[in-house]
């Protein structure tokens, strides 16, 4: 298993390491449950250098991005950060991904940590256009500042006024005397930041961050995934994958239709014309049991979906779930069985964000 530069940092700070994506990374330190409301009221900090850095570069960088990413790049000014998919002509997703503007002959892409083989060989048979596609993953660290205090934090290690970086853009910035690429994103819900950088300087800015302030909680990968559950952002291989399209997923905002061509733009304006047949919904389970990923949803012992992920939320106490559901029963107030070892556990559908984003405005 690959390390990140942090490894020995989280070894030293107590931390549970298990193998995600082909790296040693942190689970959690001393509590999910206390990193999860260290983010949600004050701040955590998260190792992601696993997340893949795809560099796309050249005269017609535009056109390779704009052909096969789902959303609007050529509206993109520099320094925008947009949120989209690579999808297949069937409509299924190879990725979710963050595309960054950095000009017209030059962007960015941060994939997940599993596709970065995959993205890069699909960027690459997809490249029939005057540019370079350049994997820079291993040359490339990066760590989140999530929480309401992440501005305050980070204010304190730079002259640059970080209130005049809005949500979705980016900057090359100086922190700590290391120059860094900070964008005002995030898989929280809450306000935060994205920093990318060598990896040296992400270990200098890593450890004295948590040197240097008290209210900084170091987070692991735990955490980060039940973060984003409450406010329904989605896992590739749970609520996307290469069998549920953005639009059955509900991330239709992320799909720009009235682009003249992308890959799966057929397939998915024909679902958006003909109304999807199924959909994630939020669930809410009425008895004990959590909901997890993969168990079956029924009505009268017909199975009408399934679980994407589950939780007790930390946020709410309550027991929900995002699931993919058939129509007619994915409206509001319909009451389905999860099946939980062969047992029911009733549920009723929700709106799926059980907690709301608390992002910068």
């Amino acid at each position: 298993m690959k390390r990140t530069v942090l490894y020995d940092a989280h070894v030293a700070l107590g931390a549970k390491m298990v193998e995600f994506a082909g790296y040693q990374m942190p689970i959690q330190y001393r509590s999910l449950t206390d990193e999860h409301h260290a983010v949600r009221k004050h701040a955590g900090v998260f190792d992601v250098s696993h997340m893949g850095e795809i560099a796309v570069m050249g005269k017609e960088a535009t056109e390779l991005v704009d052909y096969v990413f789902t959303n609007n790049v050529r509206s993109l000014t520099a320094n925008q950060v947009v949120y989209g998919m690579f999808c297949y002509e069937d409509g299924g997703v190879v990725d979710d991904l963050l595309v960054y503007k950095i000009n017209n002959n030059h962007y960015l892409l941060v994939v997940n940590a599993a596709n970065i083989d995959k993205d890069f060989a699909w960027l690459t048979e997809h490249n029939t256009f005057d540019c370079d596609v350049v994997n820079q993953s291993d040359a490339t660290s990066e760590i989140a500042l999530q929480g309401p205090l992440a501005e305050s934090i980070l204010q304190k290690t730079t002259d640059y006024d970080l209130s005049t970086l809005t949500f979705f853009t980016f900057d090359d910035i100086e922190l700590y005397g290391d120059m860094f690429l900070v964008s005002r994103t995030g898989y929280t819900g809450e306000d935060g930041f994205e920093i990318y950088g060598e990896h040296d300087a992400i270990r200098r800015l890593f450890n004295t961050l948590l040197e240097d302030h008290e209210a900084l909680t170091p987070c692991g990968l735990g955490a980060r995934d039940t973060l984003r559950f409450e406010v329904a952002l989605p896992l590739y291989g749970q609520e996307l994958s290469a069998d549920i399209s953005p639009l059955e997923a509900g991330y239709g905002f992320a799909v720009d239709l009235n682009k003249d061509h992308f890959i799966g733009r057929k397939t998915l304006l024909k679902q958006k014309e003909e109304k999807v047949k199924r959909r994630i919904v939020g669930v809410e389970a009425k008895g004990k049991g959590i909901l997890r990923h993969g168990y079956p949803m029924k009505v009268d012992d017909q199975v009408v979906g399934f679980v994407t992920s589950g939780y007790k939320s930390p946020s709410t106490g309550l027991t929900v779930a995002l699931a993919l559901i058939d129509k007619p029963y994915d409206k509001k107030g319909t009451e389905i069985d999860c099946i939980v070892r062969n047992r029911s556990i009733k549920t009723v559908v929700r709106n799926k964000k059980f907690y709301d984003k608390n992002y910068h405005k």
